[in-house]
């Protein structure tokens, strides 16, 4: 497979999307995800394609919002919306409250720097889900994983490492895991995901470790392009030193579905 071209990154990165394990989602008008408790149980809309005015999109997205008894309702911006619903949300007085920069690179010739003091290793046991969930807890202010919850993400992230689809990574600075991120490999597309560092431990090169070994070895299994939407304010400036060209951003809005 070739390099990918602008418009398949494009649409690559307008089509992705998380479903996080136990939640909801209903595709009409604009796609509406439910998160699970554990994760603050909002809804998050995206990927609209409908033929309805901006106003009717959200009067829709607010009303399945609060037929599933949610209290937080968050839409995420695309340059592939149609129509677009950022003016109307505006209006209405939604907050803006995230921003991430859309990256993508050839994987071929790919080389991050990475410290000498920060080891990194694929997760493989059931111990070291557990310390990425140390690591994720606190970065995004989630509920920790019980006995149940570790042990299914032990069995996605085993299925996934068995059937080359992707895998995570745990960074540590002597023996404390530090950061974490994992990967999804689909149509020769890394996509790179869910990257959190202790913020304690920033700035000493856990994340360039944890982004070096996903670009290493999803080269080996065949990808040809990674993807990833870094943070503004965190890991976009390492992402653009790291030889990622910026394609666009995506905005997140948040409106109170009661108001």
């Amino acid at each position: 497979m070739s390099a990918h071209t602008v418009d398949e990154i494009l649409a690559a990165s307008a089509a992705w999307v998380w479903f996080p394990r136990d939640s909801e989602n209903v595709r009409e008008h604009l796609l509406l995800v439910r998160d699970p408790e554990r994760f603050g149980g909002g809804v998050r809309g995206s990927q609209v394609e409908s033929s309805l005015s901006p106003a009717e999109v959200v009067d829709h997205a607010l009303e399945r919002t609060r037929a599933w008894g949610a209290q937080r309702f968050t839409f995420w911006t695309s340059s592939a919306d149609r129509p677009d619903l950022e003016e109307e949300l505006r209006r209405r007085g939604a907050e803006h409250i995230d921003t991430v920069a859309v990256f993508a690179r050839p994987l071929d010739g790919a080389t991050v720097d990475v410290p000498a003091d920060v080891t990194v290793e694929v997760v493989r046991t059931l111990e070291q889900v557990r310390a990425v969930d140390t690591v994720n807890v606190p970065v995004w202010q989630q509920r920790p994983l019980d006995a149940e919850g570790l042990q299914a993400e032990f069995a996605e992230v085993t299925a996934a490492l068995e059937a080359r689809e992707g895998f995570r990574v745990l960074a540590r600075i002597g023996d404390r895991a530090v950061s974490t991120g994992g990967c999804t490999i689909d149509d020769g597309f890394v996509r790179l995901w869910g990257a959190s560092t202790l913020a304690t431990d920033r700035g000493r090169g856990a994340y360039r470790a944890v982004l070096a070994e996903r670009l290493r070895r999803s080269a080996t299994w065949g990808a040809k392009t990674a993807l990833v939407k870094g943070r503004i304010s965190t890991s976009a400036p390492i992402l653009a030193r790291a030889g990622f060209t910026h394609y666009g951003d995506e905005r997140a809005y948040r409106l109170n579905p009661a108001a």
